[in-house]
């Protein structure tokens, strides 16, 4: 009985813990340490400009078909790539706001956040290193 429970823990996955997939960067001179999922939705769906300190959010996205970014979308946003698709095309076309910046490297997104002030983005957890800040999602 112990072993076949054994074999589906190993199979499910419970009992081991998750490794991100994913992680969401700053520039280190933006002073947060931690993000709410709401305040991410808000983020990437163009809504909130500002962070905290009254720098403006400059935005970095990988395109709708790269695996980072739909693996982003799904497990931290929780939408589908389409739907901030949609948000953006609908800021842009009604002059209400720009769409993010969209970058095709890991290592471009990574020296975007880097080096613009205000940036936010994601990245493999690898590339995390002191020239970005990685901030704990609530």
């Amino acid at each position: 009985m112990s072993a076949l429970f054994f074999s589906l823990v190993s199979i499910t996955g419970y009992g081991v813990e998750a490794q991100a997939v994913v992680v969401v960067a700053v520039n280190p001179n933006v002073m947060i340490e931690t993000i709410t999922r709401n305040e991410l939705r808000a983020i990437f769906a163009m809504r909130r400009r500002l962070w905290p300190d009254g720098t403006p959010i400059r935005v970095f996205v990988f395109p709708d078909d790269h695996p980072l970014h739909w693996t982003f979308c799904k497990k931290i946003l929780r939408v589908y790539p389409y739907q901030l698709r949609r948000i953006w095309d609908r800021n842009v076309f009604s002059g209400t706001g720009p769409a993010p910046v969209e970058v095709s490297t890991l290592s471009e997104m990574h020296q975007r956040i880097s080096e613009v002030p205000g940036a936010i983005g994601y990245l493999s957890p690898e590339l995390a290193d002191n020239q970005v800040k990685v901030v704990e999602i609530r």
